[in-house]
């Protein structure tokens, strides 16, 4: 299909009640980022377009009209380096979001940052505004320069170090996440000294992967798996013992689908755990500069497939977003990655701290949706599940 038609189609079939619920919107305001890190993804990172105010309305207008949304949203600025804009653009971006907000939805606003560009006035809007904030840094200057340089090829670390020592000056909480590459995972006791030195107290870690453009360096099997859970294993140590480090995402979230687990806690009685955001159609929805609208993983909006018309469903400078269900795109996705979980299901004994998977990796690694298990998944899923249940998870 042309990338330039819409791709809707009025006899497509229709998704089933009950209607979508977004819980995460992510938008794209810019692809372009002002940093060059050699693991990223996205092929327009030096395309410097900016979002419409007309699209912005549009946006919110049609999302906060269609019964979409419910007592909570949450909205990520996301893609590229969204502090290249200035903030009298967000400024203007949350008047026209708050123009059209129901008085009984609560929007909570959460920004991903290289944090190069972070000065007094970003962290006084930051503050203002309640903005959840995340830093992108991975480690201490040899790991971070290693991959994320700028675009003349030099260090990042400085300019990121003074951003989050604003951050911390200003008294705003934030998390870091880190991107993992070979050497990173020899070295938790250096990783977890760097977070401590410039009090860092939430983390999180990504595992450099094969997506969109980038094929990732590392090792593929049960050796990596192993060196990823060794890792975690012991910065989870260091950091249980130190006391200084207070969350650790991926633990923090295998512990609480563990112990929500009745098979596993039989007597527990615990709120179930979400289901898998990223497998239900617009629980996640994306849209990019130009409005285009995709669901399901957010990183695949941006990327180039002919199969899927690069993954978009609508557009909401064309589509109304009752015609966006009716999507013969979103037909074939969804029914793909159903197939995907039914296989997750059928086949994998971590289905209940997983959920089916992430769709962009079933894609990148195994070239269908229509998949089951990734690396991605036996390490940051399984190899989790394995370590914070002292052996073999122990699932259904």
């Amino acid at each position: 299909m042309d990338s330039n038609q819409s791709p809707l189609h009025s006899n497509s079939a229709t998704l089933a009640a009950p209607p979508p619920r977004v819980q995460l919107l992510v938008v794209q305001p810019t692809p372009f980022c002002n940093i060059n890190c050699s693991y990223c993804y996205l092929a327009s990172r030096s395309d410097r377009s900016t979002i419409g105010d007309q699209t912005l309305d549009n946006l919110f207008r049609k999302l906060f009209a269609s019964g979409w949304v419910g007592r909570r949203l949450d909205l990520a600025w996301h893609a590229g380096e969204p502090t290249v804009l200035p903030i009298a653009f967000y400024r203007r971006a949350f008047a026209i979001l708050d123009r059209h907000r129901p008085r009984h939805v609560e929007v909570s606003h959460g920004f991903q940052t290289n944090a190069t560009l972070l000065d007094r006035d970003w962290c006084a809007f930051f503050r203002e505004a309640r903005i959840n904030v995340g830093v992108s840094i991975d480690g201490p200057r040899r790991l971070n320069d290693a991959h994320r340089v700028n675009r003349a090829g030099k260090s990042t670390y400085d300019k990121t170090i003074a951003g989050i020592r604003l951050l911390r000056e200003a008294g705003i909480t934030f998390h870091v996440i880190t991107v993992l590459s070979n050497e990173s995972l020899r070295s938790a006791r250096e990783l977890h000294d760097f977070y401590v030195s410039e009090g860092i107290e939430h983390v999180g870690f990504n595992v450099e992967e094969s997506e969109g453009e980038h094929v990732s360096g590392m090792e593929s099997g049960a050796s990596i798996w192993r060196a990823y859970q060794e890792f975690l294993a012991e910065f989870w140590s260091i950091a249980a013992r130190d006391g200084r480090i207070k969350s650790i995402r991926e633990i923090d979230y295998a512990l609480r689908a563990v112990t929500m687990n009745p098979k596993l806690m039989p007597g527990f009685v615990a709120p179930p755990m979400p289901g898998n955001i990223l497998v239900e159609p617009f629980a996640v929805l994306s849209m990019d500069h130009s409005g285009n609208l995709a669901t399901f993983s957010p990183e695949l909006l941006g990327q180039k497939n002919d199969t899927y018309n690069d993954f978009v469903i609508g557009n909401v400078n064309h589509d109304d977003f009752a015609a966006v269900p009716h999507s013969a795109v979103l037909a074939r996705m969804k029914a793909e990655i159903e197939a995907g979980v039914a296989l997750c299901r059928a086949e994998c004994g971590y289905f209940d701290v997983c959920g089916g998977g992430e769709p962009v990796n079933k894609l990148a690694e195994n070239g269908s949706f229509a998949s089951s298990a990734t690396n991605f998944c036996r390490m940051t899923r399984m190899a989790v599940a394995d370590l914070v249940t002292d052996g073999p998870y122990a699932g259904p």
